[in-house]
C-alpha cells in the first residue's frame, strides 16, 4: 500500500470489521485504551465504534501532550509572556488553553507579545531576527516532538544566540502508563500505542506493560485501517506482548539518532499531568550544561497556585474513567468556540472529538 486512500478503503475496513466479529469471544468484554489522540480523532472521524461490536469497549488515555499539561505551566508560559522585551513563542494549539486565570490567547489581545509558529526552526529565526528580543519557546510534548526542541537548542549554542529559551514541558509516555495502571481506577485489556511516539522509542520500554501488568499492546498507525487491524491484533493475542501495526514506518529499535540528541539535551525528571498530578520519571528537563537555555531558571517566573475549572472533568477523561457527556459542562458551558478545559481545545482532545463527531447523539 502506497497511498492514504487505500488504508480509508471503506471495503477493507468492513472485511475486517468483519474478521474481528468472528474473532471475538461474544462471552467477555474487551476494553482497549488507544493512548494518542490521534488515534482518538480517527476513531470519531471514521465512525470505527460504530463497526466493532458491542462488547469492545474502546477509552481514550492521556495521548494528547495539549491536554496532559498542566495550568501550573500555563501559568509560567503567561507570566513568561506579560514580562517586557520577551516574545513567546508556541505551537498553535496552546493558544486557546485556559490556564488558571487567563490563557495566551487572552494575554496576545491584551498585548503581550505572542507569537504562533509551526517548528522550532520558526523560534529560532525570530531569536535571529530581532537580537534585542527575548524569545521563548513553549517545548509541549512527548518524545515525538522532544527531539526537534533538543536539536533547537543545540543549534542555538552553536549559533552563539543568546535570546533563545526554551520552558520545558516535555513529558514521556511509558511512565504515564505505568501511573495510569498503578492508579487502580482504570482496568483495560490492552493498549493501542502511539506509533509517532514508538518512532522515536521503539517498543522495548512498553515491555512492561505485557510483562508486569499482562496488558495486549499493539503499536498502531493512524488510518481507520490502521486501527481496525491493531484492534484484531489485540484480540488475537494468545499472550500478553507488544506487537507493530504501523510497521511501515516504524521498527521495534526505533529512531536511536532522534534518541540520542534528546539524551544529550534532557535528563528524566518528575512531571505534573493533568489528572494525573506528579508522576515520577515522566518529565524531561533541562540539563545542567544547557541551563542558558532554561526559561524557567533564567526568568524565574513567579505564579500563584495553580486551579482547575470548577465542574471540569477534563483529567478524568484523559485517565479514561469518564466520557465527556458525562461533564456537565459538556457542550454547555463548555463547547469549541469557548473552551473551560483542554481537552475541549486541542483537535486531539477527546472532548473535542466528541464535540464534533458525536454532540447531536448527546445533546439531541
Amino acid at each position: 500500500m502506497k497511498y492514504i486512500d487505500e488504508f480509508r478503503d471503506k471495503r477493507l475496513i468492513a472485511k475486517v470489521a468483519g474478521r474481528i466479529r468472528n474473532v471475538a469471544d461474544p462471552g467477555r468484554v474487551y476494553t482497549f485504551m488507544e493512548v494518542c489522540g490521534t488515534h482518538t480523532t480517527a476513531i470519531f472521524r471514521f465512525g470505527l465504534r460504530e463497526l466493532l461490536p458491542d462488547n469492545i469497549r474502546l477509552v481514550s488515555g492521556p495521548g494528547c501532550p495539549v491536554c496532559v499539561t498542566p495550568n501550573d505551566y500555563l501559568d509560567k508560559a503567561i507570566a513568561i509572556a506579560k514580562l517586557d522585551g520577551v516574545t513567546v513563542a508556541t505551537f498553535g494549539d496552546m493558544m486557546r488553553v485556559p490556564g488558571s486565570r487567563s490563557s495566551l490567547e487572552l494575554e496576545k489581545a491584551k498585548g503581550a507579545s505572542i507569537r504562533a509558529v509551526y517548528s522550532t526552526g520558526d523560534a529560532l529565526k525570530l531569536a535571529r531576527k530581532d537580537p534585542a528580543r527575548q524569545i521563548v519557546f513553549l517545548g509541549v510534548g512527548f518524545e515525538t516532538t522532544a527531539p526537534t526542541v533538543a536539536a533547537s537548542i543545540l543549534e542555538a549554542k552553536r549559533e552563539g544566540l543568546r535570546n533563545y529559551s526554551v520552558l520545558c514541558g516535555h513529558k514521556t509516555m511509558p511512565s504515564c502508563l505505568a501511573a495510569l495502571l498503578d492508579g487502580g481506577e482504570v482496568n483495560v485489556d490492552g493498549f493501542l500505542l502511539p506509533g509517532h511516539v514508538s518512532a522515536v522509542i521503539g517498543t522495548k520500554p512498553y515491555r512492561f506493560l505485557a510483562e508486569r501488568y499482562h496488558k495486549r499492546c499493539v503499536v498502531a498507525g493512524f488510518e481507520p485501517c490502521d486501527v481496525m487491524e491493531a484492534i484484531l491484533m489485540l484480540i488475537k493475542q494468545p499472550k500478553p506482548v507488544v506487537e507493530i501495526q504501523y510497521s511501515r514506518i516504524i521498527g521495534s529499535g526505533g529512531n536511536a539518532l532522534a534518541r540520542g540528541v534528546m539524551e544529550k539535551v534532557f535528563s528524566k525528571t518528575s512531571s505534573l499531568w493533568r489528572g494525573m498530578g506528579r508522576v515520577a520519571g515522566s518529565g524531561l528537563a533541562i540539563r545542567r550544561e544547557f541551563a542558558f537555555y532554561d526559561a524557567e531558571k533564567r526568568f524565574k517566573p513567579k505564579v500563584a497556585a495553580s486551579r482547575e475549572p470548577k465542574g471540569c472533568l477534563c483529567g478524568d477523561v484523559l485517565k479514561g474513567i469518564k466520557m465527556p457527556p458525562e461533564c456537565r459542562l459538556f457542550a454547555k458551558a463548555c463547547t469549541s468556540e469557548h473552551p473551560v478545559g483542554a481537552c475541549m481545545v486541542s483537535s486531539e482532545g477527546t472532548c473535542a472529538a466528541y464535540f464534533k463527531y458525536m454532540r447531536r447523539q448527546w445533546t439531541g
